[in-house]
């Protein structure tokens, strides 16, 4: 936390900069109010950097794109509809907004947006009161209605108006407490706190698409655990989310296993370190982060207490891709999101035969085909489900994937295995067999590719014969 007078100092900079002085100069000369407002104001007390250059304004968006129009490179109005227009001013994206007064209909799942004309009244409209901070611009005023200032203080999340009013406005903000409580570091106020308990059933107002970006947006800050312990703790998760409350296993007194809710949010907390520290994926790493969260939520349909005392979850990571498939089409995760996280969960399990036998040079061929282009998420994954405090099982476990990678990036060096393909093409297995496109193609170049993966490079001229006696072989059935 900076200082008052070091985050005045901070603002003063920023508000100096090119963009937003020159941003301030035009609304200022056209007769306009605008303020810097929200996250920028906020971060300048934290000592955070930010990136977003958020303004409010009396302006309604005809008369912002007016004022913008000649001092920007570009402009923007998707968001016109809500009072936003974007532009492009000396290199930097920034926002502009109409005061707003938001008015949910308690039914509806979009806000119906009415304009306002005070910034004191558009500040208190906001989800919390460390994002209602303004600084009027040119001169340079801190406005502070709802005491955001002391609360950064104490590092609290508090609603500017009564929780109920604001979460029965707009329940999304109860996820959003959520999230900044993670990417803040900051606790959520105990009447806040009670009120997103009590209007958890509210979230299903929300649309999935909104649902879906506020948790993308928890899970992508540094520290998310905090935040999801929260959305559980408060019943959200049970309605947007509801796998992950259901690990709370109940435990039988006489079967014993790990607690399947911490050791799901431990393997999120090594799999954020194990992105990081690798630096072989862009971070933060979505894709990653849900099937970490994800990857055990088919135990609680495979859980069985076995004779003695042991609890089995035979095929929890087949059924768990298939929870994990159909949660995220719910939530309206697109494709490509959908399809990685729920074959991270299926394989996620396939090392652990590692450590019982030598794979041979094949089973490698085979394990980095099936990841294809998941495996380096399925590294951090599988590294990262290693949650035992048995420091002699977690080192032989973390030393046999590095044999693992080392033997991967032998095989790679040798034969470009990430790539594997079978030595003849669907046209030269049709020359050789003297055939027309059809089911059987299909059939002879999976013969080929199990080949190639079973022992590697073997040369066109061998894979021919080869396809030849696979031929011969099944002719009489043909």
């Amino acid at each position: 936390m900076q200082s008052v007078a070091e985050a005045l100092a901070r603002l003063k900079e920023l508000a100096d900069s090119p963009t937003v002085a020159t941003l301030a100069a035009a609304f200022d000369a056209a007769g306009y109010e605008i303020s810097l407002v929200g996250g920028p104001v906020r971060d300048a007390f934290l000592g955070r950097e930010t990136n977003d250059l958020d303004f409010t304004t009396d302006a309604t968006p005809d008369e912002i794109l007016a004022v913008v129009k000649p001092i920007a490179e570009t402009h923007w109005d998707i968001g016109r509809a809500f009072g936003t227009i974007g532009a492009l001013i000396h290199g930097h994206t920034v926002e502009i907004t109409t005061y707003r007064a938001d008015v949910y209909d308690g039914s509806s799942r979009k806000p119906e947006v009415a304009f306002g004309t005070s910034l004191v009244d558009d500040l208190e409209r906001r989800d919390f009161t460390v994002n209602a901070l303004a600084l009027r611009l040119p001169r340079l005023e801190l406005v502070d209605p709802s005491g955001g200032v002391e609360d950064l203080i104490a590092r609290v999340l508090r609603t500017p108006s009564k929780p109920e009013v604001s979460f029965g406005d707009d329940p999304l903000r109860m996820m959003r407490a959520a999230r900044f409580s993670s990417q803040l570091g900051f606790e959520v106020e105990a009447a806040t706190l009670a009120a997103m308990s009590a209007l958890a059933p509210e979230i299903d107002r929300i649309s999935a698409e909104r649902v879906r970006d506020e948790l993308s947006k928890l899970l992508t800050t540094a520290a998310p655990r905090h935040g999801i312990r929260l959305l559980v703790d408060s019943g959200i998760a049970a309605r947007v989310l509801p796998e992950i409350p259901a690990l709370k296993l109940e435990i039988d007194e006489h079967h014993h296993h790990k607690d399947v809710y911490e050791h799901s949010l431990t393997v999120l907390d090594q799999a954020i370190d194990y992105e990081v520290s690798r630096g072989n994926l862009e971070s933060p790493d979505l894709v990653v982060r849900l099937a970490a969260l994800l990857h055990d939520i088919g135990k609680p349909a495979t859980r069985r207490l076995e004779p003695g005392g042991a609890v089995s979850f035979h095929h929890h990571d087949m059924v768990g891709a298939k929870l994990a498939k159909k949660r995220l089409r719910a939530l309206r995760f697109d494709n490509d999101t959908i399809n990685a996280v729920s074959r991270l969960i299926e394989l996620h399990l396939r090392f652990f035969g590692y450590t019982d036998a030598a794979w041979t040079d094949s089973a490698v061929r085979r394990y980095v085909r099936d990841a294809g282009d998941q495996l380096e998420r399925l590294h951090i994954l599988t590294r990262a489900d290693v949650t035992t405090r048995n420091r002699r099982k977690a080192d032989r476990l973390g030393f046999a994937y590095d044999d693992l990678e080392e033997r991967i990036a032998k095989l790679a060096e040798e034969e470009e295995i990430a790539a594997v393909r079978p030595e003849l093409d669907g046209q030269q297995i049709m020359a050789a067999l003297g055939i027309r496109p059809g089911p059987v193609v299909g059939e002879a170049y999976k013969f080929l590719l199990d080949v190639r993966l079973d022992e590697g490079l073997i040369g066109p001229d061998a894979a021919r014969e080869r396809l030849l006696a696979w031929w011969a072989a099944r002719a009489p059935a043909s």
